[in-house]
């Protein structure tokens, strides 16, 4: 039964386009083994085993490499046609081009900016990982490890404030989705994971998380992934930042 299959799941912790693909295997019903890599320590083992240095990467039985969400996606679509990730709904397909290419790349500059400067709530993303190293021993490195995801995720200060400015838009656009039965239904896509995901690790953020909490884009989050790794208290984020995005959301 091709449901049955193996595979080993390359992630790094708390990463949303590797929880978003660790979900769709268990609503295939493939057996996989999943194996924790360090950030930015990821990068080298990434290109070694799959020749891109990136991450969620899916090594199928009979020895195939698929690297990235989407395309992991479409082949487990293939692999086992049903529950169908990928619907033949254009508007739906566009959620989740838009998931991985606007959104996943937001929260994570919206992530890094966080973690820069409370570098000591890093470890709290590696809960309940099986990372080669003892977390405590990571965590030494934190704050290069930060440095390099920063410049590795153009997660500046003046593109992460502009992320706040702009994150109302884009909520806004995932709540239309949801009340338009794009996203949210009882079918769930490919667009719900790679958006669910990203918003879950926002909620994470105790600066961000007000701006999801309340809305649909919360439930949808939440109900695709109840539990998740990872927090940072309030008051890390410059509140010119947060009162810039406020008012934003008021337009």
């Amino acid at each position: 039964m091709v449901a049955a299959m193996g595979a080993v799941l390359y992630v790094v912790p708390a990463s949303h386009p590797c929880a978003a693909v660790e979900r769709a295997l268990t609503l295939k019903g493939i057996v996989y083994e999943r194996v924790d890599l360090l950030p930015i320590v990821h990068v080298a083992a990434q290109l070694a085993r799959f020749g891109q240095g990136t991450v969620p990467g899916l090594v199928l039985e009979g020895g195939e490499k698929v690297v990235g969400s989407r395309p992991i996606f479409h082949r487990l679509d293939e692999l086992v046609p049903e529950p169908r990730l990928i619907p033949d709904d254009a508007e739906v397909k566009r959620a989740d081009e838009w998931g991985d290419q606007v959104l996943q790349p937001l929260v994570r500059r919206l992530v890094w900016a966080t973690l820069r400067r409370r570098t000591d709530a890093m470890p709290s993303y590696s809960e309940g990982a099986d990372l080669p190293v003892p977390v405590r021993l990571a965590a030494l490195g934190g704050a290069a490890v930060a440095a390099a995801e920063v410049r590795l995720s153009a997660a500046s200060d003046e593109n992460a404030r502009a992320d706040l400015v702009n994150l109302g838009f884009h909520l806004d656009r995932i709540d239309r989705w949801i009340d338009e039965g794009k996203l949210g239904t009882a079918a769930v896509s490919a667009a719900d994971l790679q958006i669910a995901s990203s918003l879950r690790l926002l909620l994470t953020l105790g600066d961000v998380a007000p701006f999801v909490e309340g809305r649909p884009a919360e439930g949808l989050a939440r109900a695709q992934f109840p539990q998740w790794p990872g927090h940072v208290p309030a008051g890390v984020l410059p509140d010119a930042w947060l009162r810039a995005g406020r008012a934003a959301e008021g337009r």
